[in-house]
């Protein structure tokens, strides 16, 4: 039986998927941005980059995409809080705050699938103005 997902030639391709090896409903993509990606918090430039990565995931639901900065072309200072999450498919997260504010967070240690987020932060979308393009 076919279902109208692999019928229909317009369903997006999940290839490079990363899934959850206990859920494999829980999956992500992570692909990179090809454009100038900046992050302010109010006026001032915290990082701006062209090395950016997309963070597409679902689990329970569709998550909003992520955009992961790397490290090196973070300009603001990001102090660390004594916090920690784990993601299944991440690893353990840490977090920072830019003046006072929890603003991101970063995988130290990922997982062997998201190796290739470490080193980057993610901001939260609530407390920063993403932009993309020149």
């Amino acid at each position: 039986m076919q279902t109208s997902a692999s019928k229909d030639s317009n369903f997006p391709s999940l290839e490079g998927a990363i899934r959850n090896p206990s859920n494999p409903n829980h999956l992500m993509v992570i692909r990179p941005i090809k454009r100038t990606v900046r992050v302010h918090v109010g006026d001032a430039l915290i990082a701006q980059t062209q090395n950016a990565l997309r963070v597409m995931e679902m689990g329970k639901s569709l998550y909003d995409p992520a955009v992961y900065i790397p490290a090196s072309d973070v300009v603001g200072s990001l102090e660390p809080v004594d916090k920690s999450t784990h993601c299944p498919l991440k690893g353990d997260a840490s977090y920072v705050t830019f003046n006072g504010d929890e603003i991101a967070w970063t995988y130290d240690r990922p997982l062997e699938g998201s190796k290739q987020l470490a080193g980057h932060f993610a901001f939260w979308p609530d407390k920063v103005k993403i932009t993309e393009g020149d």
